[in-house]
């Protein structure tokens, strides 16, 4: 029974550990899967000393290995269970696991009891206690303080050049220039990028606007995306969407230290009824080392089609919000993770009215993305596969000096 449980231990460790060794995405979870393969190969040589240990007793201290193997494969796998417990989702798992903790620690017992001679054993106490809280502290590195710290985001910029008069001079164009750039140590998906132009009409008021009407103005900022100020003589409406598209195909990547920069060009009639514009650019990335982002991100659906799509989409769409909705398999950064929690879904919605447009992102798992979103919940997976959402803007003009040239 106690080599069955080495060997099972054995091959379990090292199917997770080669695959966190090759494939994870941090080199934390790489050296955790160096350490698996460490203690696989422990266990296997665990194994072979306790044959020899009831059998032949060959090796003198063939006693004292088996001994620390079983106690290698009892921590080792007390651990991968609180893992599991914790974050899994596959009721196999646990159930290994906890059969492996248990045989474990009966292996451990069944070994010491048979009167294994240990040679300079507070020397050999120490190392297995050093052993252990390296063991536990890169445990608890990899799963609880790594994932929450080194938090780092991309920055985007918008910036206008010089508007220019068609040569009929009866409309302008504004260039916008698009600038991304990530400064941090870390990767980024583009899930998805928006670019959109808001017209605003802004009459002046004759005399000082009362103090009414202020707080007028104060109970629309809860109402819109927008937030114009209270002013004492300026009279702002509702702005109007001009122009929506997106600035970065979706599925691409921004690697660490790189930039990307592209310029959109808006065009308004020279008559237009806008006295100012305003420019508003974001994206959706998510971290590279908190999950793999599974090709192609394909489209699947449009708000207003036949494809099913949540209800809560379609409550917007017959709001005024309409949505384009893509989709693409995620897996997760570690081997654990990706053997013992349910296959996940990345679901981008690019949204678009009169309000202006936008684009978000969540992960869950199929048939979930029906459900209404809960803020709480969408943070904590925001946080775990490091979604990222950018805004930028408004970046305003007055158009007065462009329309006078008429």
């Amino acid at each position: 029974m106690i080599v069955l449980v080495l060997l099972m231990t054995t091959l379990v460790l090292a199917q997770i550990g080669l695959e966190d060794f090759v494939h994870d995405l941090t080199f934390a979870g790489r050296l955790t899967g160096a350490a698996l393969l460490v203690v696989s190969f422990t266990t296997l040589v665990g194994a072979a000393a306790v044959l020899d240990h009831c059998i032949r007793q060959s090796f003198p201290y063939s006693g004292l290995v088996a001994l620390i193997g079983t106690f290698a494969a009892l921590l080792t796998n007390a651990m991968l269970l609180a893992q599991t417990v914790k974050d899994g989702e596959s009721a196999f798992y646990p159930v290994l696991f906890g059969v492996l903790t248990a045989g474990s620690a009966y292996a451990v017992f069944a070994v010491w009891r048979t009167s294994v001679v240990i040679p300079a054993p507070k020397r050999v106490a120490a190392a297995v206690i050093v052993s252990s809280v390296i063991a536990a502290a890169n445990f608890g590195y990899q799963n609880l303080f790594q994932p929450y710290q080194r938090q780092t985001q991309p920055l985007i910029t918008v910036s206008m050049g010089k508007p220019v008069l068609s040569k009929d001079r009866k409309a302008f164009a504004v260039p916008v220039d698009i600038t991304l750039r990530n400064h941090g140590d870390v990767g980024f998906y583009v899930l998805g990028t928006e670019f959109h132009a808001m017209g605003k009409q802004v009459p002046l008021s004759p005399k000082d606007r009362l103090r009414q009407q202020w707080r007028t103005d104060a109970e629309q900022w809860i109402k819109s995306s927008e937030t114009n100020p209270l002013s004492r003589r300026e009279m702002h409406q509702p702005g109007e969407l001009v122009e929506a598209k997106p600035w970065m195909p979706p599925g691409n990547w921004v690697e660490s230290n790189d930039t990307y920069a592209t310029r959109m060009v808006v065009q308004f009639p020279i008559n237009t009824p806008y006295d100012q514009v305003a420019f508003y650019a974001s994206a959706s990335l998510a971290r590279k080392d908190r999950l793999v982002l599974h090709p192609p991100l394909d489209f699947v659906a449009y708000s207003w089609g036949r494809e099913k799509v949540p209800g809560w989409v379609k409550e917007q769409q017959r709001g005024g919000r309409d949505s384009l909705i893509y989709r693409a398999r995620v897996h997760e950064n570690n081997a654990l993770d990706e053997h013992t929690r349910d296959p996940r879904f990345i679901t981008i919605y690019w949204q678009f009215g009169t309000h202006g447009a936008e684009v978000h992102s969540s992960v869950k798992r199929k048939g979930e993305e029906y459900r209404i979103p809960n803020p709480e919940v969408d943070r904590e997976v925001s946080s775990r596969y490091g979604l990222v959402d950018l805004i930028t803007g408004p970046v305003e003009r007055t158009l007065w000096d462009i329309k006078r040239q008429r």
